[in-house]
């Protein structure tokens, strides 16, 4: 049977949101959080936008050396050849990749205002997938962009033409989240009755149902016999409203009513969701949701008398799932007393104080001032104090690193 596969694109979708952004080393955090969750595949940035060259070939060097182990790392770029072609020049390695083009009469008509017409939609999309297929791509999708608002007609013959010249999956994009899961799963059995391709599910959060009609979206690709993915980002963030929420889809899969014949990736491991959503919210500088599914403050807390004394006498009387499998219950200890931490103006005691804490030896005190350096212009990169996890991988890959916080304006 046909599977549900997570592919995230909180390095995309998600730090294009107005008035957020991310580091590139944040960027990679993420990615590697991904990688250790089981997710199939991380939308991770732009092969033709100049400052992320260096943070994606620098991933696909973690990829190379199997410190990224599993995560799929992809590129999104206008389905136009020339964006095909500055792609690969950038990111030789580059193998998977989305193609994005308008579809809907409102964009044809009042974003490409007589530039594009219909079959020049289509022909650009189809000339695109042939120049990143005569490059080497591993994996081609097409982005329908506005799919929710494009005739389902054209969005048949966008789909046979994508599939003919070898593209491997289409994505129905509800791009302004105008989609409900009634009209998704409807159109999204449309067009599988007619040409039948893997599909990804790229829905917003406009109408608060990005989350329900990801699903409902996901279940028509099944009910269809074909492998689909689904577009999430952390923390549900994402252009205007957001996107669907990478924990709130997994948990819908795992303990949604009517959808246990609908199995998700192997691979998924929840128990990392804690640990991703708080670093997303830390990197982000925006606050989990007090009532985010699963990792909110008040996900499992109970007051009134009722559902106190029903949880206490067994869990499942009020709780869905158990806190442990999304990473929770431990507890996390705030140090009151003399905290020593790393900046851009550290010096080698104290950097070397904080190394110990972390168990981080040097083989020398050059190494131990080389690292150094390299954590005072991660500080300086990510305008804000280094976690753990960030300080023992500045530590682990000086060279990656190095290679991550360097970037040249070309003018």
């Amino acid at each position: 049977m046909a599977k549900v596969y997570i592919f995230d694109v909180t390095n995309r979708d998600g730090v294009q949101t107005s008035r957020i952004c991310l580091s590139k080393l944040q960027k990679t955090m993420i990615n590697l959080y991904l990688d250790e969750m089981g997710i199939f595949q991380s939308e991770y940035g732009f092969p033709t936008t100049n400052h992320e060259i260096n943070y994606l070939n620098a991933n696909l060097n973690l990829a190379e050396e199997k410190v990224i182990k599993h995560l799929r790392l992809s590129g999104w770029m206008r389905a136009i050849k020339s964006d095909v072609d500055t792609a690969f020049k950038n990111v030789p390695s580059l193998k998977y990749l989305n193609l994005s083009i308008s579809t809907s009469d409102q964009m044809i008509k009042h974003k490409f205002q007589g530039k594009i017409d219909y079959k020049g939609v289509i022909k650009n999309m189809t000339d695109a997938v042939g120049a990143a297929k005569q490059k080497g791509a591993r994996t081609i999708c097409v982005n329908a962009e506005d799919a929710s608002r494009s005739r389902l007609q054209y969005l048949i013959e966008f789909a046979a033409a994508a599939k003919e010249v070898g593209a491997h999956r289409l994505r129905y994009c509800d791009t302004l989240g105008y989609d409900t899961p009634v009209s998704i799963y409807e159109r999204i059995s449309g067009i599988l009755s007619a040409v039948k391709i893997p599909i990804e599910i790229h829905c917003h959060n406009d109408l608060g149902l990005a989350v329900a009609s990801s699903v409902a979206g996901a279940k028509a690709a099944i009910d269809n016999g074909v492998d689909v993915y689904i577009n999430t980002c952390v923390n549900g963030v994402g252009e205007r409203a957001g996107n669907a929420d990478l924990i709130s889809v997994i948990l819908a899969f795992k303990y949604g009513s009517g959808l246990k014949k609908y199995k998700l990736d192997d691979r998924i491991n929840l128990k990392r969701a804690w640990k991703i959503s708080k670093y997303a919210s830390y990197a982000f500088d925006i606050p989990i949701a007090i009532n985010h599914p699963g990792v909110g403050s008040n996900a499992f807390a109970h007051e009134s008398g009722i559902h106190a004394d029903g949880a206490l006498k067994d869990r499942r009387n009020y709780e869905l799932y158990d806190f442990e499998e999304l990473g929770r219950g431990e507890l996390e200890l705030i140090d009151t007393g003399r905290n020593i931490t790393v900046g851009e103006y550290s010096g080698i005691k104290g950097f070397r104080n904080v190394y110990e804490k972390l168990e981080v030896k040097f083989r020398d005190d050059k190494e131990a001032r080389e690292i150094l350096e390299l954590v005072r212009y991660a500080n300086v990169h990510n305008q804000k104090s280094l976690v753990e996890d960030e300080l023992k991988f500045v530590a682990k890959h000086p060279d990656i690193a190095k290679l991550i916080f360097t970037m040249r304006p070309k003018v």
